[in-house]
């Protein structure tokens, strides 16, 4: 369903699209002479990464990598969502070098490769005991790979699904189907809504972001049969089905949501429901290990999880994988893969079991995960849906009409950074009431036309 991608220069990148972007900071380092494949085996390492729980437990267990390589120190720059990805994109677009090993996703990782910016992981796979990189979960491994080699390897993987609460569902004699509607949903949270007890019908997204909530967003226009541009590149953020399913999305927030929801992100919406506070959740699957940590959540054991809500398709879920890759500016490769492949190694996975809990595994990563007796026992009502969601989270499945990108929940062109960003904006401050939901997606349309005139439409 997907066109061509565009090419693109590291100053493109960072000029390209709505203006400033990235600012002029990304611009500001040299490119820094690159070492090859086998070049590095031990020393100093930079890590960038995402602040988020399955990064901190990896950074706790970071004593147990020093023990097998005490050559090699691993320093971590570690940053909220939205900050790390501006960081990251800033140093390996302008190849500033800072950086030996970046967590990205699957919407970098092919634009990147691309670009000749990434490290081609294969050999260093080929010569890594017991890696097996055929037990990644198939749609992970795919979206990570550019030209059938993974230029990036899953930390751990997700798609999108909806936890809720079964004891409040039983208490006000409600059934949550397997997959609900988005009408359904509705109809859930306005029986749950209880905003005297504390409790919100549903938690959602509105924390402005192309990462934040344009994620559960995009899912929605897919489902309604939405799109970001036609296959020549139109722009439809004006069309009647952008605007119903934005004005779901947001009339559901507002009328049944938590509050602040318009400066609630992945964080904010876990904490609301870890503590009780909402009745129902749609958001990343990544979200089980936070939901069910006892170390955290005061719902563990009262849960359990639906698949995406849908309106017009088969499936709505996304497909999404925080990774690790080497940006090829890096002097120490052959150092950044053994801390890379020691993290996403089937053996970190009973390391993080054993130090710190089972229900703290990374998620939807690899298919073997499941199968660990101790995970499988306590994953037993969300594996399935988990990998379901996964397995099916394809452009055929989760959207109506075709289009000339990748992604489900991005669009997987470089400009999309800048213009997921400001669209998500829009949405923020009318989830805010600043404006109408007509007056977001108006401006939105005219920001997807700047966008799309690069790429040949005329209009």
């Amino acid at each position: 369903m997907t066109g061509s991608k565009r090419g693109l220069s590291r100053r493109s990148l960072l000029t390209t699209g709505l203006g400033a972007g990235l600012g002029a900071a990304a611009l500001g380092g040299g490119l820094t002479g690159c070492s090859g494949a086998g070049g590095g085996g031990g020393g100093s390492l930079v890590v960038a990464i995402v602040s988020n729980p399955q990064m901190q437990d990896a950074m706790g267990l970071i004593s147990h990598f020093r023990q097998q390589h005490p050559d090699i120190d691993v320093r971590f720059v570690s940053l909220p969502e939205n900050e790390a990805r501006a960081k990251i994109t800033a140093s390996v677009a302008s190849g500033g070098g800072e950086f030996d090993v970046v967590m990205i996703s699957n919407y970098e990782t092919p634009i990147w490769a691309e670009q000749g910016w990434l490290t081609d992981l294969e050999p260093f796979i080929a010569e890594t005991s017991g890696y097996n990189d055929d037990d990644f979960i198939p749609t992970i491994r795919e979206a990570l790979s550019y030209e059938g080699a993974q230029h990036a390897v899953p930390f751990y993987g997700e798609s999108s699904f909806l936890v809720y609460r079964p004891d409040l569902f039983e208490e006000a004699g409600l059934e949550m189907p397997e997959q609900p509607t988005w009408d359904e949903i509705r109809e859930f949270a306005a029986a749950l809504h209880d905003p005297d007890q504390g409790r919100a019908g549903i938690a959602l997204r509105g924390l402005a972001g192309w990462g934040e909530n344009l994620a559960p967003m995009n899912t929605v226009i897919n489902t309604f049969g939405g799109r970001w541009f036609t296959p020549d590149w139109a722009p439809t953020l004006e069309s009647p089905e952008v605007i119903e399913a934005v004005n779901t999305y947001i009339d559901t927030v507002r009328t049944w949501g938590q509050p602040g929801a318009a400066t609630s992100g992945y964080g904010e919406c876990m904490t609301h429901f870890n503590q009780g506070n909402a009745a129902m959740w749609y958001d990343a699957s990544a979200m089980v290990s936070g939901i069910e940590d006892p170390r955290s959540s005061t719902v563990v054991g009262n849960t359990d999880y639906a698949l995406a809500p849908v309106m017009e398709t088969d499936y709505a879920g996304w497909l999404y994988a925080w990774s690790l890759a080497i940006p090829e500016t890096s002097q120490r490769k052959e150092a950044a893969w053994k801390f890379i492949s020691w993290m996403t190694h089937p053996d970190y996975f009973k390391l993080v079991g054993n130090e710190v809990s089972w229900e703290a595994l990374p998620p939807g990563s690899r298919q073997s995960t499941y199968e660990l007796s101790e995970y499988a026992e306590i994953s037993e009502h969300y594996a399935e849906p988990t990998l379901t969601s996964m397995e099916n989270a394809t452009q055929e499945n989760c959207m109506v009409h075709e289009v000339p990108y990748e992604g489900l929940q991005f669009v997987g062109i470089p400009e999309f950074q800048d213009l997921g960003t400001r669209v998500g904006q829009q949405l923020s401050a009318a989830i805010a009431g600043q404006q109408t939901v007509e007056e977001a997606l108006e401006q939105s349309q005219r920001f997807a036309e700047t966008v799309a005139r690069t790429y040949g439409w005329d209009g």
